[in-house]
């Protein structure tokens, strides 16, 4: 009768990929919840973000807003660091939006970008 300790050992590695998989996963969801809070709200004509950011100025963030993309983050040497990026349905309008942050709290309304018809009318001879 034959031992070999090679099956057990192959058994693990061929999952090993998959639990540092799993533990990244977990990670990732940890810091995500021990990140800034936000809530978001939606009317007919704009979304609402509210980011808590405690401890951050109005000249440590930075907000980008490109197509339906709103990218929120800190800017070094901020005391705590925040980079997110939120996706609408829908593409945002950056002219008619707004950004406040009051008691630590950045509140963007984000107006939603009224699509233009492409549509043209045909005269029938």
């Amino acid at each position: 009768m034959f031992f070999t300790a090679s099956a057990p050992i192959a058994r693990r590695s061929a999952y090993a990929p998959a639990l540092r998989s799993l533990d990244r996963f977990l990670d990732d969801a940890l810091t995500v919840a021990r990140t800034a809070a936000a809530n978001v709200s939606e009317d007919d004509k704009a979304w609402t973000l509210a980011i808590d950011v405690p401890g951050v100025s109005r000249e440590q963030l930075a907000i980008a807003i490109e197509g339906a993309t709103v990218k929120v983050e800190t800017v070094e040497g901020a005391p705590r660091q925040y980079k997110k990026a939120y996706e609408f349905a829908q593409d945002v309008d950056a002219a008619a939006s707004s950004a406040k942050l009051e008691h630590g709290v950045l509140t963007l309304t984000l107006a939603k970008l009224v699509p233009e018809s492409k549509a043209t009318t045909l005269a029938i001879n």
